[in-house]
């Protein structure tokens, strides 16, 4: 009787694999990542390039990322409310976190700093705030009360994550702080339901901290001051589904999607996931998406070239010795989404030189 294992395949997602256009040619001429030029030179399928909408409210890798789960949507204002709308991971996240949501509608809440430029506000890089638990406990505690005044529930999740109920605030539009990172906030602020309600608490958080003394030592020590709030992610209390695919290193952010995982690991190196030959795996790689946010393009480069020699190499390898059967890789910038798909049998195309002129705009 001949002998049928399972096919095991693997999505690799890239956020800001791909590099800003004006500067991808000088960026690739530096790069040697001969793994990743020869998964993406022989794949078996993967030319478009799609776009996305320069003002949506999550960036592609987002949007693609909870578009792999059955996530349950928001409620919608709007038919395409979905497409306009950052993902519903408020309670995944809460319960990622051991918090226990039963019911309402809830918000993912993270202390931020805006910086003031000549004629906008602009949302800075949430990583960069580096907050303690017991700094943030400060601001938390001291934020509480005015989310009490208007009979809002305020609930501590971690450093860097609260969450905040309001259940009358269905169809309220917001964005990721990723896809409003580095730009005009009015733009990407919340829109609909709500809205006004929230700009008004938020305007008060805002005097509150303004003075506070945490921010005071915080300038002293030549760190960002932590003087706003960012709200996303609504979604209403539904139980998770049961999960089809295993999922490999969830971002920050998106590590509530675990529930919605066949299995899910984190922090798995690659010997690990190839070891775990998944059906339908599904590996998120996110070194990249902080120096593309900041425009630290020598910290992206050496980002990839480590992925290259970690994850890439290895991952090649698997294929050619018959450990891995397929993979898929999903690249994407600010605007773009590129996949590629390399087979096996794909792989044996060495008439094709390795070359990461796909990259190119």
């Amino acid at each position: 009787m001949p002998y049928n294992r399972a096919m095991s395949h693997l999505d690799i997602l890239l956020p800001f694999g791909l590099p800003p256009p004006e500067l991808a040619r000088d960026l690739l001429r530096d790069l040697n990542p001969p793994a990743l030029a020869t998964l993406m030179t022989r794949a078996k399928t993967g030319q478009h390039r799609r776009e996305f909408d320069d003002f949506a409210r999550a960036l592609p890798h987002e949007m693609w990322l909870a578009s792999q789960f059955s996530l349950p949507a928001f409620a919608a204002a709007t038919p395409d409310q979905d497409r306009q709308n950052s993902p519903a991971l408020a309670c995944a996240a809460m319960r990622a976190l051991g918090l226990r949501v039963d019911e309402g509608v809830w918000f993912i809440l993270h202390p931020a700093h805006i910086h003031i430029a000549r004629d906008h506000l602009v949302l800075t890089d949430i990583r960069q705030i580096g907050l303690s638990e017991a700094d943030s406990r400060e601001l938390f505690d001291a934020a509480a009360p005015l989310f009490a005044e208007v009979g809002r529930a305020l609930v501590y999740g971690n450093a860097n994550t609260w969450f905040l109920r309001a259940d009358d605030w269905l169809g309220l539009l917001s964005s990721t702080p990723d896809a409003a990172c580095g730009h005009n906030i009015d733009i990407w602020m919340p829109k609909g339901n709500g809205d006004q309600a929230w700009r008004k608490l938020q305007n008060e958080v805002q005097m509150l901290w303004f003075a506070h003394p945490l921010n005071q030592r915080r300038e002293m020590q030549g760190l960002q001051t932590v003087n706003s709030l960012w709200l996303w992610g609504g979604a209403a209390a539904l139980p998770p589904p049961p999960g089809q695919r295993d999922v490999f290193n969830l971002p920050d952010g998106f590590n509530g999607l675990s529930q919605y995982a066949k299995t899910a690991h984190a922090d798995a190196g690659i010997a690990n996931v190839i070891a775990i030959k998944p059906e339908h795996g599904l590996l998120t790689l996110d070194q990249l998406i902080q120096p593309a946010l900041t425009g630290e393009w020598s910290s992206w480069l050496q980002q990839l070239q480590t992925l290259e020699n970690t994850c890439f190499a290895p991952l090649l390898q698997a294929m050619q010795q018959r450990q891995l059967d397929s993979l898929s890789l999903i690249v994407t910038d600010n605007a773009h989404m590129l996949e590629f798909t390399a087979t096996r049998l794909s792989l044996k195309k060495f008439w094709l030189k390795p070359t990461l002129t796909k990259l190119l705009p």
